[in-house]
């Protein structure tokens, strides 16, 4: 019990935006495209993606800066991939994210060995991580400035794409055109909404978010690239989605809710608990998360029925 107490620390704050990142900003590319009607559940291999491009773009360039660019191309590509084969050709979402990620995992660990000639992980001295910018009027505030402070620019940036998302979806006529998309396609096409534009538009711009979030992690928490390193986190992601019924404030709070896991994990294995242990608690908190979205839609559905 001490040493769960003792890992609610500022450590824990600081490392707690940090871990949530990857996660909020795949999430965010989800609800983009549940919102106009396409389940995507290939998050995991563009997160991948990203975090492999990121770490062969700023290798080649010196720059992490052109490593998260790099990123971005790369994700945003395989996304393009994955529209085609979904809304051009009405291939099935989900098999065609399955395929996707296994595409990902297969040509990302087949890239580290012809590229790097080496297997399983990559890290060199010429890599450069993204700094973390410290807020000079936060830093002295106790819980603020650990939680708020210290971070890299994606993390930050994170945080304004959920702001702009949600502006978006709730407050632009693009938003409500892709809204009405997601409820009725058929009815959206006969007023003249461009159904498979907005779509594409969707998809690529989650291949985008997740190429951010794979940078995070290859460049931004640690500067190095671990095969399969994305870890469940674009699946972990899905599941924010539908635990806050893509609703960006709703997946945030999701995504908060599953970084805290992450982060706590990290914590109590330099604490002295097992590895095993505290690596399986993302994916403890990932299962309760399924039974509580069964649970609720048990209820509407008994509500519905009377």
């Amino acid at each position: 019990m001490d040493t769960f107490l003792a890992s609610f620390d500022a450590s824990l704050l600081n490392s707690l935006l940090r871990f949530t990142t990857p996660i909020l900003l795949a999430a965010l590319g989800g609800i983009l495209c549940d919102r106009v009607g396409l389940f995507n559940i290939a998050l995991e291999g563009m997160i991948l993606t990203g975090a492999f491009a990121a770490i062969v773009g700023d290798y080649f360039s010196g720059s992490a800066v052109v490593g998260v660019l790099c990123a971005c191309l790369a994700s945003a590509a395989l996304a393009a991939v994955f529209g085609v084969l979904s809304i051009s050709l009405k291939g099935d979402p989900v098999v065609l994210g399955i395929a996707t990620n296994l595409l990902a995992s297969g040509l990302t660990a087949y890239l580290l060995r012809a590229i790097f000639h080496v297997q399983g992980a990559f890290q060199d001295p010429r890599l450069v991580g993204l700094g973390n910018i410290n807020i000079p009027i936060l830093s002295g505030i106790p819980v603020l400035g650990p939680l708020l402070s210290g971070h890299t620019i994606l993390v930050y940036l994170s945080l304004l794409l959920l702001a702009a998302v949600y502006g978006m979806l709730f407050h632009t006529p693009l938003g409500l055109r892709m809204r009405g998309i997601g409820e009725q396609a058929v009815a959206a096409k006969t007023l003249g909404v461009k159904v498979d534009a907005l779509r594409y538009l969707a998809v690529i711009l989650s291949g985008v978010f997740c190429g951010l979030a794979g940078a995070q992690l290859s460049i931004g928490i640690v500067t190095l690239f671990v095969q399969d390193m994305a870890a469940g986190r674009g699946w972990i992601a899905v599941v924010a989605v539908m635990l806050g019924q893509s609703n960006p404030l709703g997946v945030f709070v999701a995504s908060i809710f599953f970084g805290l896991a992450n982060s706590l994990g990290f914590r109590l294995q330099g604490l002295g608990m097992p590895s095993q242990f505290t690596g399986m608690l993302p994916y403890v908190v990932t299962l309760l998360a399924f039974m509580l979205i069964r649970a609720r839609q048990k209820r509407k559905r008994s509500a519905l029925a009377i």
